[in-house]
């Protein structure tokens, strides 16, 4: 059985030790440990839509200067390595964490900038080549990037699940063209029956 090792990350109440194999970081462990709800982890189309957003956030980041181009770059590639389904497993925050959403939208900052401090040859949790908060995150706020990922998430969903499972309805169901008047109608007359 091999040893399992850490690296040590540090932020303003302390030393944490993170598995090493972790993306995420100490913000992350934290929160995984004061709020232990439900157990129930974030809906991919909600990853994917914080990742959306970190990925352009980068791009125009880096574009603009802000941040250094490698590491816009960086951020970029691990943010289409989510999108590609890996490092999934890495986002663990529980989905009924206190607050707007800081620790979620933590758990993706870090994840992103230890895999990209990884694509620019540089080991996980040096945060003074790529920091969560200052180049992940860089111009953006939780009461931003929360708001924006349900909407884009909404919209996503939409997309992967409401609109195909619409398509694979009967042929007939679908071309059949639907009055509205006549659909509202029978739905009003069978509520009124239902409550007489």
């Amino acid at each position: 059985m091999a040893e399992l090792t850490h690296r040590t990350e540090q932020d303003s109440m302390g030393k944490r030790q993170i598995p090493s194999e972790a993306y995420y970081g100490i913000q992350t462990l934290r929160a995984t440990e004061n709020f232990p709800i439900s157990g129930l982890k974030p809906l991919p189309t909600y990853i994917d839509a914080c990742i959306l957003i970190k990925k352009a956030t980068a791009i125009a980041n880096g574009e603009l200067g802000c941040i250094a181009s490698d590491v816009g770059q960086a951020i970029v590639r691990a943010a289409d390595e989510v999108l590609q389904g890996k490092l999934r497993d890495q986002f663990v925050v529980d989905v009924y964490q206190a607050g707007a959403g800081t620790s979620h939208h933590m758990n993706v900052n870090e994840v992103l900038a230890n895999r990209a401090l990884e694509i620019l040859g540089d080991e996980k949790g040096n945060y003074k080549r790529v920091n969560p908060n200052d180049h992940v995150n860089y111009g953006q706020s939780t009461n931003d990037v929360i708001p924006t990922a349900i909407r884009i998430g909404g919209l996503l969903a939409l997309e992967h699940s409401l609109y195909p499972s619409l398509e694979r309805r009967s042929p007939l169901s679908i071309k059949k063209p639907m009055s509205f008047t006549t659909s509202f109608v029978q739905d009003a007359l069978t509520c009124k029956m239902l409550f007489r």
